[in-house]
């Protein structure tokens, strides 16, 4: 059956409106015998979500334009973000090789099935970004859905409205004005600019308003929580945040993951408080007061993944970083994390010593990490077929890494030179005496034991370092459309707070006027100015009698 929405004004409204969208004639039957004020959200305007036999699209436009969807919405990634926060996520430690051990062998069962529901990664979870989109989808079908009829009825007001749709107003008066009417309708239309509001005229009717910018303040807090959700999304973008941990000791240049950047660390220093700068709880602890790495930031030009060839570094900044004060440079940023103070291997300088002869040949300078992958050391040739950080053994007696650190390191080479067979011998060199004497370098090397040794001379030829810097390194592009959609949802918020769009219309039947007025809220002050445009233009009424939510009956 097709609804008749066509009023008597002649303007032909959308299936469900409540008011005409011109006249404001009420289109449905009112209760209350029409003494109570009309409902004027959205001006009374048709919107799709109360469409008539919906489609599958209209349901689910339906679904997400429905308020109680999305504070339900809210309220379950709320519970969702608050579970994430029992234990420690899984990506705020810096190394956690097998976080299923780690929950279980610090919160025990409740820690295996926290690990388990995978709650160690709420925030990367499927479910926790879908509830995200799924918010930011009814954000937006909710806008959607009542911007677009609230502009059309707020772009085209008709000065002239309906004598029912004045009569409904929150704020009412009829009643004889005094003297002639066009000059008294002058004098009220004067009093009501001192206000500020804007003033419309059709013959004997009127339309003041003033504050509609105010309707939109909802609006922009939604686009602002849109922008601020779709950067929080975009943070999922490898390309647009990174949040790592790289640690360097004195004098070592390192790549930044991710990057075509390196960092050097020139040199770390750590000052400490003395006693008389503690309280007496704390005297002859040991507390850092402060702790600097001198960094140079190095970007890589040519070479930069190619593991046989050195890389070739512009350096580009140089900055100390201290907590709080970290080297920032085109979006990337390196915080001073942490340190720990360790003696560290960095590099031995050893000599080839023949044996037989007692001749030596060298130094040549082997740092722990990226060492050269070929060595010409006098007569002899050392290319390096493999690497181990932190020597060990794994369960069938193979070499292995227990660690990225250099704590036990030992270097395979392939040695070729006098004395020795034409395809060349193998030989393991651990740079640390003890682990020479723990894992038998004579015994390994048996092959060339007599003939040749690899060996560090004097202490002068060691270099090592006291500690070990922590450095977090942060890309985060989504961090200003962050801030920019935080901006505009207090925008939003603060023109939602501090101005109502207020309307007063007004017209003449017969020498009576009739006047109704609106506000989207503080109809107090609505009120009240309408009371004193009246009682300066002549008509003594008290402000209270205008209330027509007051009338009875």
């Amino acid at each position: 059956m097709i609804s008749n929405t066509k009023c008597e004004c002649g303007h032909q409204n959308h299936i469900g409106t409540v008011l005409c969208e011109a006249c404001g004639k009420p289109l449905i039957e009112l209760p209350d015998d029409g003494q109570m004020p009309a409902e004027m959200r959205y001006d009374g305007v048709a919107r799709r979500s109360q469409k008539a036999n919906p489609s599958w699209i209209d349901r689910i436009w339906n679904f997400f334009s429905s308020v109680k969807v999305a504070v339900w919405l809210i309220i379950l990634t709320l519970i969702g973000a608050s579970l994430g926060t029992i234990y420690p996520q899984e990506d705020t430690f810096i190394n956690l090789d097998d976080p299923a051990a780690y929950y279980k062998q610090n919160y025990g069962n409740f820690g295996v099935i926290y690990h388990a529901l995978g709650l160690s990664r709420t925030y990367q979870s499927w479910w926790f970004i879908g509830l995200l989109v799924m918010i930011g989808t009814s954000l937006v079908i909710c806008s959607l859905d009542r911007v677009l009829p609230l502009y059309r009825a707020l772009a085209k007001q008709q000065v002239r409205k309906h004598l029912q749709f004045l009569t409904r107003q929150q704020v009412v008066y009829a009643g004889a004005v005094p003297g002639d009417q066009n000059t008294w309708l002058d004098g009220f239309a004067k009093q009501l600019k001192k206000k500020r509001y804007r003033i419309w005229r059709d013959g004997d009717a009127l339309l003041a308003e003033k504050n509609r910018f105010s309707r939109w303040g909802p609006y922009i807090n939604h686009i602002g929580l849109i922008i601020f959700l779709l950067a929080v999304l975009g943070r999922g973008i490898p390309a647009w945040h990174m949040d790592q941990y790289i640690s360097i000791d004195d004098g070592q240049t390192v790549p930044i993951p991710g990057t075509n950047f390196f960092v050097k660390n020139e040199k770390f220093t750590v000052e400490y408080y003395t006693d008389a700068e503690l309280p007496p709880t704390l005297k002859g602890s040991v507390r850092p007061k402060m702790f600097n790495t001198k960094a140079t930031l190095y970007q890589c030009t040519a070479a930069c993944d190619d593991p046989t060839r050195d890389p070739v570094l512009e350096r580009v900044k140089t900055h100390d970083i201290q907590v709080n004060h970290p080297l920032a440079y085109k979006g990337l940023k390196l915080y001073q994390y942490d340190f720990s103070e360790q003696l560290r291997l960095i590099s031995v300088s050893p000599v080839i010593v023949n044996k037989k002869t007692g001749e030596q040949f060298g130094p040549f300078k082997l740092p722990m990490r990226n060492p050269a992958l070929t060595y010409q050391v006098g007569p002899y040739t050392l290319e390096l077929k493999d690497k181990f950080m932190d020597f060990g053994l794994d369960e069938q007696g193979r070499p292995m890494t227990k660690s990225r650190d250099p704590n036990a390191p030992a270097f395979v080479f392939l040695i070729k030179g006098p004395d020795l067979s034409a395809g060349g011998e193998p030989y393991i060199y651990f740079p640390k005496q003890n682990d020479k004497v723990k894992f038998g370098q004579d015994v390994l090397n048996r092959a060339v034991a007599d003939k040749l040794d690899i060996r560090v001379n004097a202490m002068k030829d060691v270099s090592f370092s006291e500690y070990t810097t922590f450095l977090n390194v942060r890309v985060d592009k989504a961090m200003p459309f962050i801030w920019t959609g935080a901006a505009i949802f207090m925008i939003g918020v603060v023109i939602g707070f501090y101005w109502q769009h207020r309307r007063i219309w007004l017209r003449f039947d017969g020498g009576t006027l009739t006047l109704g007025a609106h506000t989207n809220k503080n109809n107090f002050g609505l009120r009240n100015e309408v009371a004193a445009a009246l009682n300066r233009t002549g008509i003594d009424v008290p402000a209270k009698s205008l209330d027509n939510r007051r009338k009875t009956h």
